[in-house]
């Protein structure tokens, strides 16, 4: 079965940030060591296929993403984890990088394929998280199995949704081109004492859910990204589409139901582009607004994962909600891409409705199209110029 690998490198701490040069240097050396590699050894001897790679490095590492071919989930993670632990310390310059994270973010479709396929004395736990639990162990706390039900209960909750919080706030400065101001704190209350935290102001929305918000958006942005890659690979691997395809997907089924069809593995990689060209500018500090409706429904994606990393660790309370609402509602201008997923107004933006309303196009030939000249769509995912391009419709 195949897995993709999500593997997160960081350079030692205390170490300055790399520059471009230094990334284009560290990139090739990770590169050049997978590539000679074919198999590797995973837990007991079991063989693991390499089949492919993709290394993004960045100021401060490199996120790796590896796919194997392996027998169950643990083997794949643990042979990864191996095999890049062992090209860091084998290259001189790479050394005292570490792994933060090496992990397979398995679709719950395709869970029993990789519980079935590990039997045994030894097989892992019937339930994925707790074969995570098992391989990775888990931050604070201990599991414990009822012997009746079946069913795993992990004590030191109240610790680990504390730690769970305070890494979440921390990720938020990493949204660098946006502020407190975005998620509703008032303008007054941004200096507020963030280790105080709670203290809500008129609007109702507190420091503490501003940071909530804006790191889940940054941790969403991972998962994000991860599942968009696997969508990508999935499809191209299997030569098919959304619909047609025998593997589920992760992210691209969530898309408007109706262009379903033409998200093949070409759809997917611009998509993809374009959601890193997205979270790019929001990390970067470079963002003013979004470029075209792919941008719209790539952001609409990550504000759902960012809900559900928020509801997953017992964080989204009102505040943080009305937070990330607030977000939503100042970064876009409209809301006309939620058309997109009601079939009775498929159609509109060409209808004489859609003209008196402003409605720009939002069919699917045009999701790749910046709304006007002063917005930047990735040249990878743009459309093909025409010869003599007309101007784009303008879009507030």
């Amino acid at each position: 079965m195949t897995y993709a690998v999500s593997v997160d490198t960081r350079i030692a701490g205390g170490t300055s940030e790399m520059d471009e040069l230094q990334r284009i240097g560290a990139g090739a050396l990770l590169e050049g060591g997978f590539e000679a590699v074919e198999e590797v050894q995973g837990p007991d001897g079991v063989e693991v296929k390499l089949l492919d790679t993709f290394v993004g490095v960045y100021p401060g590492g490199a996120l790796l993403k590896v796919f194997v071919d392996a027998p169950a989930l643990e083997f794949a993670e643990e042979a990864v984890r191996e095999l890049v632990e062992e090209l860091l310390e084998r290259t001189e310059l790479l050394s005292d990088w570490t792994v933060e994270r090496c992990q397979v973010e398995l679709h719950p479709d395709l869970a029993k394929e990789s519980l079935d396929a590990a039997d045994g004395p030894d097989a892992p736990p019937d339930d994925v998280e707790s074969r995570r639990a098992r391989l990775m162990g888990l931050a604070g706390g201990t599991a414990s199995t009822d012997a009746e039900t079946g069913t795993t209960a992990e004590t030191g909750t109240t610790a680990e949704t504390e730690a769970i919080r305070s890494k979440i706030r921390t990720l938020a400065p990493r949204l660098a081109a946006v502020d407190a101001v975005m998620f509703g704190v008032p303008e007054e209350a941004k200096g507020t004492d963030k280790a105080k935290g709670t203290e809500e102001h008129g609007s109702g929305i507190s420091v503490e859910d501003a940071e909530l918000a804006a790191g889940a958006l940054i941790w969403g942005t991972d998962v994000l990204l991860d599942e968009l890659f696997q969508d990508a690979h999935t499809l191209d691997r299997e030569g098919s589409n959304a619909t047609e395809c025998d593997r589920p997907m992760w992210l691209l089924d969530e898309l408007p139901p109706r262009y379903a069809l033409q998200y093949d593995a070409r759809f997917a990689r611009r998509f993809l582009v374009t959601a890193i060209a997205l979270t790019t500018r929001l990390t970067e500090g470079s963002f003013q607004q979004l470029s075209c409706v792919a941008e719209e429904l790539a952001l609409r994606l990550l504000l759902r994962e960012a809900e559900v990393t928020l509801d997953t660790f017992g964080l989204l309370d009102d505040g943080v909600s009305s937070a990330l609402e607030c977000f939503a509602t100042l970064v876009y201008a409209d809301m006309d891409h939620e058309w997109l997923y009601d079939d009775s107004l498929d159609g509109i933006d060409e209808s004489e409705v859609g003209e008196a309303l402003g409605v720009a196009p939002m069919g699917i030939s045009s999701w790749f199209t910046p709304f006007n000249r002063g917005r930047y769509v990735h040249p990878y995912a743009a459309d093909e110029p025409d010869p003599e391009p007309p101007e784009p419709p303008e879009r507030p």
